[in-house]
């Protein structure tokens, strides 16, 4: 007899539910599917909300969303993939944070919650039903995880905070 885990049900329908929409997401950033802007369009955009280089923030932004979303819903290399997302999700917070909370308005309501799941997904694992429960965690190792949050943490204040300056250097020579 076969008996599931609702636990690790669980953590299957949550990785493979926000996954998908991330890597659906950088997708639109990379590859211009589902109607996005393509790397082009994501460049633009970029420089537009003033992240510099934008050519490499539209790279990162896509890939953290596309690679992270592709490797949580598979549940592989979890702890990277959680904090990959996160962080790319950190710089999304960053530009719609002037907006307020609610998505409604514009705010950063939806991708701080694509975020913290990601986050909280790559901090508790992927369950039994993954990747990384296959490969006997090779890429899921407890280091790796503070390892992972430490490095995503670290880029996602450097980005944040360079386009920060430049938006309030910008602002100084316009006023």
């Amino acid at each position: 007899m076969v008996c599931f885990n609702r636990r690790d049900l669980g953590l299957l329908a949550l990785r493979v539910g926000t996954g998908a929409v991330l890597a659906a997401h950088g997708s639109q950033k990379l590859a211009g599917w589902f109607g996005g802007g393509g790397i082009q369009g994501t460049t633009a955009a970029m420089e537009a909300m003033g992240f510099h280089p934008p050519k490499h923030s539209a790279v990162a932004a896509g890939l953290g969303e596309a690679g992270g979303g592709a490797l949580l819903a598979l549940g592989l290399a979890t702890p990277a993939a959680g904090a990959a997302a996160a962080g790319a999700m950190a710089g999304a917070v960053a530009v719609h944070a002037p907006e307020g909370f609610f998505a409604q308005g514009g705010g950063y309501e939806y991708p701080a919650f694509l975020g913290f799941t990601a986050a909280a997904i790559g901090l508790t694992g992927p369950g039994r039903y993954s990747l990384d429960h296959v490969t006997c965690h090779v890429f899921d190792r407890p280091w790796m995880v503070a390892l992972a949050f430490a490095g995503s943490a670290a880029a996602a204040a450097a980005v944040v905070g360079r386009r920060a300056k430049g938006r309030a250097e910008r602002e100084e020579e316009t006023s």
